[in-house]
Protein backbone atom coordinates (compact mmCIF):
# COMPACT_ATOMS: atom_id res chain seq x y z
CA UNK A 1 0.00 0.00 0.00
CA UNK A 2 2.75 2.24 0.56
CA UNK A 3 4.32 2.04 -2.84
CA UNK A 4 1.32 2.24 -4.16
CA UNK A 5 0.58 5.71 -2.13
CA UNK A 6 4.51 6.82 -3.32
CA UNK A 7 3.65 5.85 -6.99
CA UNK A 8 0.67 8.21 -6.85
CA UNK A 9 2.28 11.07 -5.18
CA UNK A 10 5.53 10.72 -7.92
CA UNK A 11 3.80 10.18 -11.30
CA UNK A 12 2.50 14.06 -11.60
CA UNK A 13 6.37 14.68 -11.00
CA UNK A 14 7.48 11.98 -13.71
CA UNK A 15 4.40 13.17 -15.99
CA UNK A 16 5.81 16.77 -15.40
CA UNK A 17 9.42 15.52 -16.39
CA UNK A 18 8.58 13.58 -19.52
CA UNK A 19 7.06 17.18 -21.10
CA UNK A 20 8.99 18.02 -24.10
CA UNK A 21 10.01 21.71 -24.54
CA UNK A 22 8.79 24.05 -27.36
CA UNK A 23 11.81 23.59 -29.18
CA UNK A 24 11.85 19.81 -28.73
CA UNK A 25 8.50 19.92 -30.14
CA UNK A 26 9.24 21.76 -33.16
CA UNK A 27 11.97 19.25 -33.27
CA UNK A 28 9.62 16.66 -34.04
CA UNK A 29 7.58 18.31 -36.33
CA UNK A 30 10.69 18.85 -38.93
CA UNK A 31 11.46 15.48 -37.88
CA UNK A 32 8.38 14.26 -39.73
CA UNK A 33 9.72 15.33 -42.53
CA UNK A 34 13.20 13.34 -42.78
CA UNK A 35 14.34 12.07 -46.19
CA UNK A 36 11.71 13.98 -47.57
CA UNK A 37 11.92 16.95 -50.62
CA UNK A 38 9.57 20.00 -51.07
CA UNK A 39 9.34 22.83 -53.62
CA UNK A 40 9.06 26.57 -52.36
CA UNK A 41 7.97 30.19 -53.52
CA UNK A 42 9.62 33.23 -52.66
CA UNK A 43 6.26 35.18 -50.44
CA UNK A 44 8.44 38.21 -49.67
CA UNK A 45 11.58 39.76 -50.80
CA UNK A 46 12.80 38.40 -54.14
CA UNK A 47 14.17 41.01 -56.41
CA UNK A 48 15.21 39.99 -59.95
CA UNK A 49 18.84 38.40 -60.03
CA UNK A 50 19.06 37.68 -56.83
CA UNK A 51 19.63 34.15 -57.68
CA UNK A 52 16.31 32.93 -56.37
CA UNK A 53 13.42 34.87 -58.25
CA UNK A 54 12.24 32.58 -61.16
CA UNK A 55 14.39 29.71 -59.98
CA UNK A 56 12.78 26.39 -59.08
CA UNK A 57 13.37 26.02 -55.26
CA UNK A 58 13.55 22.78 -53.46
CA UNK A 59 14.51 22.16 -49.71
CA UNK A 60 15.03 18.64 -48.85
CA UNK A 61 15.16 17.58 -45.10
CA UNK A 62 17.95 15.24 -46.03
CA UNK A 63 19.42 14.16 -42.43
CA UNK A 64 18.34 14.00 -39.03
CA UNK A 65 20.42 12.62 -35.96
CA UNK A 66 19.97 12.90 -32.74
CA UNK A 67 20.84 16.76 -32.46
CA UNK A 68 21.67 17.90 -35.84
CA UNK A 69 18.93 18.51 -38.58
CA UNK A 70 20.95 19.03 -42.00
CA UNK A 71 18.21 20.75 -44.97
CA UNK A 72 19.87 21.45 -47.85
CA UNK A 73 17.79 23.97 -49.88
CA UNK A 74 18.49 24.51 -54.32
CA UNK A 75 17.65 27.59 -55.90
CA UNK A 76 17.34 26.07 -59.43
CA UNK A 77 20.54 24.10 -60.32
CA UNK A 78 23.16 26.10 -57.60
CA UNK A 79 23.30 23.13 -54.76
CA UNK A 80 25.34 24.94 -52.54
CA UNK A 81 23.22 25.91 -49.27
CA UNK A 82 22.40 23.62 -46.88
CA UNK A 83 20.24 24.96 -43.14
CA UNK A 84 22.21 23.13 -40.27
CA UNK A 85 19.75 23.24 -37.22
CA UNK A 86 21.56 22.14 -34.02
CA UNK A 87 19.89 21.20 -30.51
CA UNK A 88 22.10 22.03 -27.49
CA UNK A 89 22.13 19.91 -24.07
CA UNK A 90 19.68 22.82 -22.76
CA UNK A 91 17.29 22.06 -25.76
CA UNK A 92 18.45 25.55 -27.49
CA UNK A 93 18.29 25.90 -31.08
CA UNK A 94 20.84 27.29 -33.15
CA UNK A 95 20.85 27.48 -36.84
CA UNK A 96 24.25 27.40 -39.37
CA UNK A 97 23.99 28.54 -42.88
CA UNK A 98 26.99 26.11 -44.67
CA UNK A 99 27.50 27.28 -48.10
CA UNK A 100 29.99 24.85 -50.93
CA UNK A 101 31.49 25.24 -54.05
CA UNK A 102 30.77 22.58 -56.70
CA UNK A 103 33.89 21.13 -55.82
CA UNK A 104 33.11 20.90 -52.40
CA UNK A 105 34.63 23.21 -50.30
CA UNK A 106 33.92 25.41 -47.79
CA UNK A 107 32.65 29.23 -49.63
CA UNK A 108 34.71 31.93 -48.15
CA UNK A 109 31.38 33.52 -46.47
CA UNK A 110 29.74 30.38 -44.49
CA UNK A 111 28.67 28.57 -41.71
CA UNK A 112 26.71 32.24 -40.50
CA UNK A 113 24.08 32.32 -38.24
CA UNK A 114 23.05 32.34 -34.69
CA UNK A 115 21.18 30.53 -31.96
CA UNK A 116 18.13 31.04 -30.30
CA UNK A 117 18.04 33.21 -27.04
CA UNK A 118 15.07 30.59 -25.78
CA UNK A 119 13.18 27.29 -26.78
CA UNK A 120 11.09 29.30 -28.93
CA UNK A 121 7.26 27.91 -29.78
CA UNK A 122 6.47 24.61 -30.50
CA UNK A 123 6.14 26.03 -34.87
CA UNK A 124 8.40 28.86 -34.63
CA UNK A 125 12.52 29.65 -33.79
CA UNK A 126 14.05 33.10 -34.11
CA UNK A 127 17.87 32.86 -34.42
CA UNK A 128 19.48 36.23 -34.23
CA UNK A 129 22.83 36.90 -35.40
CA UNK A 130 25.98 35.36 -33.27
CA UNK A 131 29.29 36.64 -33.13
CA UNK A 132 31.07 34.58 -35.87
CA UNK A 133 28.32 36.05 -38.45
CA UNK A 134 29.16 39.10 -37.31
CA UNK A 135 32.60 39.07 -37.73
CA UNK A 136 32.74 37.11 -41.47
CA UNK A 137 29.79 39.48 -42.14
CA UNK A 138 29.48 42.81 -39.89
CA UNK A 139 26.32 44.14 -42.45
CA UNK A 140 24.53 40.69 -41.50
CA UNK A 141 24.92 41.61 -37.14
CA UNK A 142 21.25 42.60 -36.81
CA UNK A 143 20.02 39.49 -39.02
CA UNK A 144 17.38 37.39 -37.53
CA UNK A 145 16.63 34.32 -39.18
CA UNK A 146 13.10 32.04 -38.59
CA UNK A 147 11.39 28.99 -39.38
CA UNK A 148 7.78 28.23 -38.79
CA UNK A 149 6.49 24.68 -39.30
CA UNK A 150 2.49 23.55 -38.90
CA UNK A 151 0.62 20.87 -41.13
CA UNK A 152 0.98 22.20 -44.21
CA UNK A 153 4.05 24.39 -44.46
CA UNK A 154 7.58 25.37 -43.92
CA UNK A 155 8.85 29.21 -44.15
CA UNK A 156 12.46 30.28 -43.69
CA UNK A 157 12.62 33.85 -42.99
CA UNK A 158 15.35 36.63 -43.09
CA UNK A 159 14.84 39.88 -41.67
CA UNK A 160 17.64 42.65 -41.21
CA UNK A 161 16.51 44.71 -38.31
CA UNK A 162 17.38 48.56 -39.48
CA UNK A 163 16.58 48.11 -43.01
CA UNK A 164 13.18 47.38 -45.07
CA UNK A 165 15.35 43.53 -45.63
CA UNK A 166 12.99 40.75 -45.38
CA UNK A 167 13.13 37.64 -47.29
CA UNK A 168 10.69 34.63 -46.79
CA UNK A 169 10.16 31.76 -48.47
CA UNK A 170 7.30 29.02 -48.45
CA UNK A 171 7.67 25.74 -48.62
CA UNK A 172 4.36 22.95 -49.24
CA UNK A 173 4.86 20.16 -46.77
CA UNK A 174 1.60 18.62 -48.26
CA UNK A 175 2.97 17.92 -51.75
CA UNK A 176 6.53 15.71 -51.71
CA UNK A 177 8.79 16.05 -54.95
CA UNK A 178 11.15 13.61 -55.92
CA UNK A 179 14.22 13.88 -53.73
CA UNK A 180 17.28 15.77 -55.82
CA UNK A 181 20.79 14.85 -55.62
CA UNK A 182 23.09 15.57 -52.73
CA UNK A 183 24.25 18.92 -52.22
CA UNK A 184 27.61 20.51 -53.31
CA UNK A 185 29.71 19.06 -50.45
CA UNK A 186 28.36 15.58 -49.52
CA UNK A 187 27.77 12.28 -51.23
CA UNK A 188 24.96 10.42 -52.66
Amino acid sequence: MKTLIYIILLLPLYIIAQEQTSSEKFWKKLEIHCGKAYQGKITAGGVEGDGFTGEKLVMHVRSCETNTIRIPFFAGENKSRTWVLQMNADKIMSLKHDHRHEDGSEEKLTQYGGTSANEGLPNLQMFPADQHTSTILPAASTNIWWFTIDETSLTYNLRRIGSDRLFTLKFDLTKTIETPLAPWGSEN
